[in-house]
């Protein structure tokens, strides 16, 4: 089993910047990758990025790409996702999530290659 726990969620106006956390526990030695989704109202879960939990590999979606930074700490076993110049439509609840299915150093968008997630954290962000 692997517990993933979320924060850094709130409420920021657009252009500003926010870091959401997810710390891994439990056999975390299984998991070989971790990913961001979000989930605006209406909508599916729609990946956001994901990093390799060994190697270097991390992958954005397009929208996102040039302002959110996924990284992570081996010491603590957390995932971070720094969020810059944010706008209205990134609004929505951010997941965590892990995947213990390898992909030989890729990273899958696909929510249901993960099976672990966390509660959700809510971003918001006012025009």
């Amino acid at each position: 089993q692997v517990q993933l726990v979320e924060s850094g969620g709130g409420l920021v106006q657009a252009g500003g910047s926010l870091r959401l956390s997810c710390a891994a526990s439990g056999r975390t030695s299984t998991i070989h990758a971790m990913g961001w989704f979000c989930q605006a109202p209406g909508n599916d879960r729609e990946f956001v990025a994901g990093l390799t939990w060994r190697g270097s590999n991390t992958d954005y979606e397009d929208s996102v790409k040039g302002r959110f930074t996924i990284s992570r700490d081996n010491a603590s076993n957390t995932v971070y996702l720094q969020k810059n110049s944010l706008k209205p439509e990134d609004t929505a609840v951010y997941h965590c999530a892990a995947s213990q299915i390898s992909y030989r150093g890729n990273i899958s968008r696909r929510s249901l290659a993960y099976n672990y997630w966390g509660q959700g954290t809510q971003v918001t962000v006012s025009s």
